[in-house]
């Protein structure tokens, strides 16, 4: 008795769920379009902010807020300081948790399956999207605040707050690097967001696991008790980055952080993408 082995003329598995499919279905989403929205609106919450409450009183010692109104550039930079933390967050669980459970919720997570999609090549689709959609996130965020800023504040250097100044053209380099630093280091909240997503049919499951655990993180960093155990905790290294605004950037912090993310990162897409493969799909 012979085994069928034929598939269909034509079937090739690494064309199955194009990027630019998965791509489309995920920007016509709701809560796509929300987030960005949420993230052009930011700076022109800030500004009003700012305006409301006059300039900085100033004191002892001047922080990157003191500094918002000196150009679009620093009004680029406090935008980003005020959001890495928490806010910048919360784009890359969504779009990288809601990815899988959303099929999974939906029922139609089989028949992606079935039609057939191998599960790896699902998986790294989701995945590159995911991750593409929230560097976007991260790259709209300054990138209105810029001009936001400089409409208000005009084009100028970058005021250091220890002293001195970066001039224009060079401060644009250093706030690219700063979002390439800043998207690394979410990269763990990414790792999470997916792994949970191939765990669960719930969306806000996954998605609210990643924050949240992102968040239980941030407070074990601020257990100083820890002592150098913090050093191995992502949110140790999230605002490394400032070490790249200033005369004489300084690169260690950032090197040491972006080697922490990466590698819970990809023990994380490793976990998911193993758990999947041996997942029995009923959703």
């Amino acid at each position: 008795m012979s085994t069928l082995t034929e598939v269909a003329s034509g079937y090739q598995a690494g064309r199955t769920l194009p990027l630019r499919v998965e791509l489309v279905r995920q920007l016509k989403r709701r809560r796509t379009l929300v987030m960005g929205a949420i993230l052009a609106v930011l700076p022109f919450v800030l500004l009003v902010a700012f305006a409301i409450g006059g300039e900085p009183e100033g004191g002892d010692r001047i922080t990157l807020l003191d500094t918002a109104t000196a150009s679009g550039a620093n009004f680029a930079a406090v935008n980003l300081f005020v959001s890495a933390g928490f806010l910048l967050v919360i784009p890359v669980a969504l779009f990288c948790g809601d990815t899988v459970a959303s099929e999974a919720g939906w029922s139609s997570l089989r028949y992606l399956l079935a039609a057939p999609v191998p599960r790896a090549r699902l998986l790294w689709s989701k995945l590159v999207v995911g991750l593409g959609l929230s560097l976007a996130a991260m790259v709209l965020l300054p990138v209105v605040a810029l001009a936001v800023g400089t409409a208000a504040y005009g084009w100028g250097p970058l005021a250091i707050p220890t002293g001195g100044s970066l001039d224009a053209g060079t401060a644009a380099q250093r706030l690219v690097v700063v979002v390439g630093y800043i998207f690394v280091s979410q990269l763990v909240t990414a790792g999470l967001a997916f792994w949970l997503s191939t765990k669960t049919d719930a969306p806000l499951g996954a998605v609210g696991g990643a924050v949240g655990l992102t968040i239980v993180g941030n407070v074990l960093d601020a257990v100083t008790a820890l002592g150098d155990w913090r050093h191995f905790l992502p949110a140790h290294w999230q605002f490394a980055w400032a070490d790249a605004v200033q005369p004489t950037p300084e690169w260690s912090g950032m090197i040491q952080g972006a080697a922490i993310s990466v590698t819970y990162a990809v023990v994380l897409f490793a976990l998911a993408f193993r758990g999947f493969a041996r997942k029995d799909v009923v959703s």
